[in-house]
C-alpha cells in the first residue's frame, strides 16, 4: 500500500498557511493559552484597572468590616470595610508593576554582563563571575531584608532590592549561553575580520540566546513576585496606605476563620499569575516542537 505525499508546493505543516500569530496560537498547547490569557489579564489590570474603577468604589467605606461576599462586595471587605475587589485591583499596579521593573533590571543587567564577559576574555570573565558569585552566597530574602530594613521600603529601593539580588542568576544564565555561542565558527569570522566587541555582542551572540534568556526572564519574574510578596507579608514591603497583594494577606490574615474572601483572593492572585506565567513559559516551543523531540 502506497503512503499519500502531499503534491509538490502544498505546505507540509498544516498550520503554514495561516498567518504568524494564528501559527504560533496553534503551536500553543491549551495549557500556554491559558497562562497568557491569565497573564493579559493582570497585566491589564495593573495598566488600566485604578483609572477605570468608579470613585466611589475606591473612596467607599462599607458599613460591615470583614463583610461576606455579596452582590455589592463581591469578594467581600476587609478589616476596614473596604471593598476587597478593589484592593486586588489598585494592589495589581504594585505587584505585577514593581515585580516587572524589577525583573527587566535585573535580566538586563545580568544579559549584558553576560555577553561583556563571553566576548571580552579570560580576565573579565573571572572579574565578573567572582564578584556575581559572592552575591550569590548570600541568601537571597536575608539581603533583601537587610537592604529594606536598612534603607526603607519606598518602591524605588524595592526595585533596586529584587533587581541586585536576580542579577546573578540571570549572568549565569546568560553567560553559559553566550560561552557556547562565542566558541562557533560564525563568531570566530567575525571576530577575524576585524568586528568589534559591541557588533559581536549585538549582532552575532545576543540573537542566538535570546530565547532562552526571554524564557529566563519569565521564571525570573516569577521568583521577584514571590520576593516582593513575601517581603509585604512581613511589613517591609510595599507601605500603608498603598498596598501589594502581600501586604493584603497580611493585613486580613486574622479574617481566615469567619471571612477568609478577604484572605484567599490576594492570595489566589499571586498564585494565578505565577502560575500563567510558568504555563506560557513551558509552552513557548510550542506543542509540535515538544512532538518532534526538539530540546
Amino acid at each position: 500500500m502506497e503512503s499519500y505525499s502531499p503534491p509538490s508546493g502544498a505546505p507540509a505543516d498544516p498550520t503554514a498557511q495561516h498567518g504568524p500569530v494564528r501559527r504560533w496560537f496553534s503551536r500553543m498547547g491549551f495549557s500556554g493559552i491559558t497562562g497568557l490569557v491569565i497573564l493579559v489579564f493582570w497585566l491589564l489590570a495593573a495598566l488600566f484597572g485604578p483609572s477605570l474603577l468608579p470613585a466611589y468604589l475606591v473612596d467607599q467605606q462599607a458599613s460591615e468590616v470583614y463583610g461576606a461576599i455579596s452582590r455589592s462586595h463581591w469578594l467581600g471587605t476587609d478589616y476596614l470595610g473596604r471593598d476587597m475587589l478593589v484592593r486586588v485591583i489598585l494592589g495589581a499596579r504594585y505587584t505585577v508593576g514593581v515585580a516587572l521593573v524589577a525583573t527587566l533590571f535585573a535580566s538586563g543587567t545580568g544579559t549584558v554582563l553576560a555577553l561583556l564577559a563571553a566576548s571580552s576574555g579570560y580576565v573579565m570573565d573571572a572579574i565578573l563571575s567572582r564578584v556575581l558569585d559572592t552575591l550569590t552566597s548570600i541568601p537571597s530574602k536575608m539581603f533583601a531584608l537587610v537592604l529594606v530594613a536598612g534603607f526603607g521600603s519606598s518602591v524605588p529601593m524595592l526595585v533596586f532590592t529584587a533587581a541586585l539580588i536576580y542579577v546573578p542568576g540571570a549572568y549565569r544564565i546568560g553567560r553559559s549561553l553566550a560561552v557556547n555561542i562565542n566558541a562557533l565558527d560564525y563568531v570566530v569570522v567575525a571576530r577575524t575580520r576585524g568586528e568589534g566587541k559591541l557588533y559581536l555582542m549585538l549582532q552575532e551572540i545576543l540573537p542566538n540566546i535570546l530565547g532562552p534568556v526571554l524564557a529566563d526572564l519569565g521564571l525570573r519574574f516569577v521568583y521577584v513576585v514571590l520576593l516582593l510578596a513575601s517581603l509585604s507579608f512581613l511589613g517591609l514591603g510595599i507601605q500603608p496606605p498603598a498596598a501589594d497583594w502581600g501586604s493584603l494577606v497580611r493585613e486580613n490574615i486574622g479574617a481566615l476563620p469567619y471571612a477568609g474572601a478577604s484572605l484567599i483572593a490576594p492570595a489566589l492572585a499571586i498564585a494565578t499569575l505565577t502560575i500563567s506565567v510558568n504555563l506560557l513559559i513551558d509552552n513557548l516551543r510550542g506543542r509540535a516542537a515538544r512532538a518532534r523531540g526538539e530540546r
